[in-house]
């Protein structure tokens, strides 16, 4: 279906891979991030497995109505990167998948070659194209959003793994009415990835944080501030700590650690959660493990997320709650610049099917 021509992207060329390309291929796969978010490539990867994918695979996809394009450099014809388009669904409806190099990552290589692979198929009459990232490859998520793919949800347990697990996966398309704008994402990471004022140091949850995470919400007085006062499921802990980065990603919500800025120990965690883009409203809250309290930790990671929440996003109002007992997050917010402005009654749900009083407090722009 798709012409084997050489397709412009940018600074950088598509055309159907060759033999000589094995080298750069074999080069590129053995990397250890492509083996991870691409478990049916061969690992190790070597200059044959490179071979039968450009003589054999490549050309049934090319066969079956696909595409398989290596993604050059067009000034050097250094090879970058692959690019391709499945066959079409029975739907008539296509799928783009790619992988960079380690050596060309950062240039917006595949940036590029998604939108040129994009518009290519939408030429021929594809009405759809779908992009399908793992939960955890972060980068690849925002090369569909910078491509104009938006985000549809979440395809659980959708791909299987190495070690035998199965892998929730990221799901975005871009239909051929789309205007194909990069899409901005509402929250901007953290610059340089984390925020500090020398004492703490703010980060987004990762996996590694899970064990961690789920041992301070196990504390008593930690999860009978939580939405249910529960003690907390270790697979829940899990999931948010490997949703983190996605969720905040789409804008649902930043998750983030609390750290010990000397040490780099997990002290706690603070979020931003229940978004409303049309308000430019966040909500805050946050945890602390008992051996880190009395030190000004949480005060400190209130100012640091709201002043970043203040200065790199449309965010002009940050709300909080607590309950009426627990004056030490009251004396939190009191000196981050909070203002209590409402009583709500039996807001929240509280142990035994009881109902809780919610104090609410706020800081604007």
């Amino acid at each position: 279906m798709y012409p084997e021509n050489v397709v412009p992207a940018g600074p950088y060329t598509l055309r159907p891979p060759v033999e000589a390309d094995a080298e750069a291929v074999a080069r590129a796969c053995d990397d250890p991030e492509i083996a991870r978010f691409l478990p049916l490539m061969p690992s190790p990867y070597t200059r044959e497995d490179a071979l039968s994918w450009i003589t054999g695979v490549s050309r049934e996809t090319w066969k079956r109505g696909g595409a398989d394009y290596a993604v050059t450099d067009t000034a050097t014809g250094e090879l970058l990167g692959v690019a391709g388009l499945k066959p079409l669904d029975p739907l008539g409806n296509g799928e783009v998948g790619y992988w960079v190099a380690p050596w060309a990552r950062g240039r917006g290589v595949a940036t590029a070659a998604v939108r040129a692979l994009a518009e290519l198929a939408f030429a021929q009459g594809v009405p759809r194209i779908a992009l399908i990232a793992e939960i955890e490859n972060i980068a690849s998520q925002r090369v569909a959003l910078a491509a104009g793919f938006r985000r549809e949800g979440v395809l659980r347990a959708a791909q299987g793994s190495r070690d035998g697990s199965r892998a929730d996966m990221a799901a975005f398309a871009r239909l051929a009415t789309d205007p194909g704008a990069a899409i901005t994402p509402y929250l901007p990471f953290f610059p340089g990835g984390e925020l500090t004022d020398g004492v703490v140091r703010l980060a987004p949850l990762t996996p590694a944080d899970a064990g961690d995470y789920h041992a301070m919400a196990s504390v008593p007085d930690v999860y009978a501030r939580h939405v249910p006062p529960e003690p907390p499921v270790r697979a829940e802990c899990e999931e948010l700590c490997r949703y983190a980065m996605h969720r905040w990603l789409s804008g649902h919500q930043a998750g983030i650690a609390i750290r010990d800025a000397a040490t780099g120990e997990f002290a706690g965690d603070i979020q931003l959660s229940n978004i409303v883009p049309p308000l430019d409203q966040a909500m805050t809250g946050y945890s602390l493990r008992p051996e880190f309290r009395g030190r000004g930790f949480v005060t400190r990671a209130v100012e640091l997320l709201v002043e970043w929440a203040f200065t790199h996003t449309s965010l002009r109002r940050i709300v909080a709650g607590t309950a009426p007992d627990n004056t030490a997050s009251q004396r939190v917010l009191e000196r981050a610049g909070f203002v209590r402005e409402a009583l709500v009654k039996d807001l929240l749900p509280g142990p035994g099917g009881t109902r809780m009083d919610d104090v609410q407090w706020s800081r604007t722009r």
